[in-house]
């Protein structure tokens, strides 16, 4: 198992100003982070970053999303589908560039773009074709995969795990891995550690992020992360285990994911005690 920090909390392009930020993580005992890679201009600053958290001894992770209804996979129009995988692909070199080993997030539809129905079957073809086209390129690479179902609030493809595995078979071939957002869950899933379970139970779980019901500090809330924790440990899960919460210092992130107000003191307080609670969490399983 490894822990994780969602550099979100703080930014959605890692700066040299965010050394210091990766220098705490570090001291904290952190393996590693979930670099963002919104910004896919320049593959180079990814390669300068990657060298910095070589420097540090941090693992990486990163996380992506589709940008807006210009790249959108559920579209109608063949070109959009094709900006998407472009973006997506030009993704696939900023994460190599960064030394990503996988690749997370929400990267099958636009934040917060509906349709006003449920997903539809040539919606769930259109994004298949598209992943079709970059999941060899992502594999060529070396990095794992990590496909994350959103709220309904925030999406309307995939918001559960059921979808998810589902989705993952229809796509074919080797397929995708998933990830399991304890936030997310918290509101889709009728019993989300039997989800969990289901995910893993089909070999797809492919990283975990730890998210409180507030998208808060984990542990001052109400969400059962310590039973989740310890329930991947007894699964035998051996991947990352990565804190995300989420503030208002990013607005364009703040209003696609409903933040409206502050949900901790400090970022500080967020990754030292969501640490604290999952190594806690994981130890005192046998």
């Amino acid at each position: 198992m490894k822990i994780g920090m969602n550099l979100l909390l703080w930014t959605g392009h890692v700066r040299a100003e965010h050394i210091p930020v990766l220098e705490a993580l570090k001291r904290k005992g952190f393996d590693g982070v979930e670099v963002p890679i919104f910004d896919t201009g320049d593959t180079a600053h990814y390669r300068w970053l990657g060298g910095v958290l070589d420097g540090l001894g941090l693992q990486r992770t990163a996380v992506a999303i589709i940008p807006g209804p210009a790249e959108s996979p559920l579209s109608p129009d063949p070109s959009v589908r094709q900006a998407a995988v472009d973006h997506l692909l030009s993704v696939t070199d900023c994460a190599a560039e960064l030394g990503a080993e996988l690749l997370a997030g929400p990267w099958f539809q636009p934040l917060g773009v509906f349709s006003g129905q449920p997903p539809s079957e040539t919606e769930l073809d259109r994004c298949a074709g598209v992943f079709r086209k970059v999941l060899p390129q992502l594999a060529a690479a070396g990095i794992g995969t990590a496909l994350e179902p959103l709220n309904r609030f925030e999406a309307h493809l995939l918001n559960t795990c059921e979808q998810s595995l589902a989705f993952a078979e229809r796509i074919g071939g080797n397929g995708i891995g998933l990830l399991y957002d304890t936030f997310h869950a918290n509101i889709e899933e009728q019993a989300p550690l039997s989800a969990l379970e289901a995910v893993h139970r089909a070999g797809r779980l492919a990283h975990v992020h730890i998210s409180e019901n507030d998208r808060g500090t984990p542990g001052r809330g109400h969400l059962p992360l310590r039973e989740t924790v310890c329930l991947l440990k007894t699964l035998g899960y051996d991947g990352w285990l990565t804190i995300e919460a989420f503030g208002r210092g990013l607005p364009e992130l703040a209003a696609a994911t409903r933040v409206w107000r502050d949900f901790f003191a400090t970022p500080e307080e967020v990754y030292s005690e969501g640490f604290d609670l999952i190594q806690t969490a994981w130890e005192s399983t046998r």
